[in-house]
């Protein structure tokens, strides 16, 4: 048990320095970059994609770092986690999210709990989150299957990338959604519309699973 809680507190607490930077980073971003959209973007990417760098090296032994429901439920279709455990790590995710909304806008002296009216909706942004997280679940998978201690570097990195290769700009997470959707800042997504960025993220872990098995299955 004491293994499980200390799991459980490592899935928490990154997943709320993970929403701590996304947030916190955008705010920042959008404060200096004086209107400039596509340097207020840069500024929010390069914290996000370096802190999972350092969250997955020092959680990943003790959790294995998901943060991200998306990756837990993979990781459970894949028969790697337990059901109770998995449900577990979605419920502790998604409340760390929001903790780090709320540190977020703490740190930055803005009322704590917002709502979002940023509107990020439509068939493109649907497609942008399952890509998103498809590709995400690739890079994971992928590099456990070829070079396992490259993780951390490689989901930064991918990360990185699909901040700009995609229209939603890659939220790939459905605890990442909802905490966003906590947030009327740069980096926010309206309640409303954080709905179909979750099915599509969902609907990727799911076919992604099943896809990624064949992919990169031991060669006989």
């Amino acid at each position: 048990m004491g293994s499980l809680y200390r799991a459980l507190v490592s899935e928490w607490l990154g997943t709320m320095l993970l929403l701590a930077t996304v947030i916190g980073s955008g705010i920042m971003a959008e404060n200096l970059a004086a209107g400039n959209m596509a340097i207020a973007l840069l500024g929010n990417t390069i914290p996000t994609g370096a802190i999972l760098v350092v969250l997955i090296t020092i959680f990943g032994p003790i959790s294995g770092a998901h943060f991200n429901p998306a990756v837990t439920i993979a990781f459970l279709l894949r028969g790697e986690i337990l059901p109770r455990r998995a449900v577990a790590y979605v419920g502790v995710q998604v409340v760390g999210g929001i903790c780090g909304a709320v540190l977020a806008h703490f740190m930055f002296e803005l009322p704590l709990i917002q709502e979002s009216m940023k509107l990020r909706t439509g068939m493109a942004q649907w497609i942008s989150e399952f890509v998103a997280t498809f590709g995400l679940l690739a890079t994971i998978f992928g590099t456990l299957r070829w070079r396992a201690k490259a993780v951390p570097m490689m989901v930064g990195l991918y990360i990185t990338a699909a901040y700009w290769f995609t229209a939603s700009t890659s939220f790939a997470n459905p605890a990442v959604t909802i905490a966003r959707s906590f947030t009327n800042t740069f980096s926010g997504i309206f309640p409303e519309h954080a709905l179909g960025f979750i099915v599509a993220q969902l609907a990727a872990a799911v076919i992604g699973t099943h896809a990624l098995r064949w992919l990169f299955a031991p060669t006989r």
